[in-house]
């Protein structure tokens, strides 16, 4: 466990100066043991989230052992959000969390944590359509996909990978049905099969998990995480029936 104290003044500093925006930025430990903070730019959209930025991220590695992960929260109290806490599972690093405007801290340690399914709040890259999707084949199926990055409108940019298409096929699941959901593609549905949607995009852009009796699981964006009847809106715009390999073999 590290003393921190020496970075916190700085820590707290670069928060002040870049409110109401969330500060981010990489704790260091030098050759000669001392620590350093390095600020990074956040480049996320919304000013009440972070993602750090990959180039000031390699520049802090380049100037020590990296030991934990700094950012801050504006007028909201520096306690880890469900976002904060699967983020921190996955560095496996220490997260200092500031508050803006009153200085207050807290030192968090990093523990395995998946956020409930139903009612989470909309987060790009870590509680989205495909976040839920892998937690689902997690928590009930024991099913682990890779958490891949993705950038924000890469099913509007064709020089993109296929997020779905792609990374789907690699993780084991097969196409059971191509298209919108017609009476015959209803009576093929399963629980834990996987429904892709082309919503308002030339591509496919998200994913539900068909969890039976008429009703998906879903994270749309800006809302919460829930159950939803898989309606006309959904069946017209749905373009894939996928199943998992493991569950066609146990047919």
């Amino acid at each position: 466990m590290y003393d921190f104290s020496p970075v916190l003044p700085l820590i707290h500093l670069h928060a002040n100066a870049e409110a109401p925006r969330e500060s981010c930025g990489l704790v260091v430990k030098r050759s000669d043991g001392s620590l350093l903070y390095v600020p990074c730019r956040n480049t996320a959209d919304e000013r009440d989230l972070f993602r750090l930025d990959p180039s000031d991220a390699a520049r802090a590695e380049d100037q020590g052992e990296l030991v934990a992960y700094a950012h801050s929260h504006v007028y909201t109290p520096p306690i880890p959000t469900d976002a904060d806490r699967y983020s921190m599972h996955k560095s496996g690093l220490p997260w200092i969390i500031v508050n803006v405007p009153t200085g207050a801290f807290t030192v968090n340690q990093p523990e395995p944590f998946i956020a409930p399914l139903e009612g989470r709040a909309f987060v790009y890259g870590v509680h989205d359509c495909y976040g839920i999707v892998r937690d689902y084949y997690a928590v009930k199926l024991g099913i682990t996909l890779a958490d891949y990055p993705r950038m924000w409108g890469w099913w509007e940019n064709f020089e993109l990978p296929d997020m779905y298409r792609e990374n789907f096929a690699s993780e084991g699941f097969v196409s059971v049905h191509e298209g919108a959901l017609d009476a015959d593609a209803l009576k093929k549905l399963k629980p834990h099969d996987l429904i892709l949607f082309r919503i308002r995009s030339r591509r496919d852009n998200h994913a539900a998990v068909y969890v039976g009796d008429g009703f998906m699981l879903h994270h749309l964006i800006d809302e919460i995480s829930r159950r939803d009847l898989l309606d006309d809106f959904y069946q017209k715009r749905a373009r894939a029936i996928l199943r998992h390999q493991s569950l066609i073999d146990s047919e």
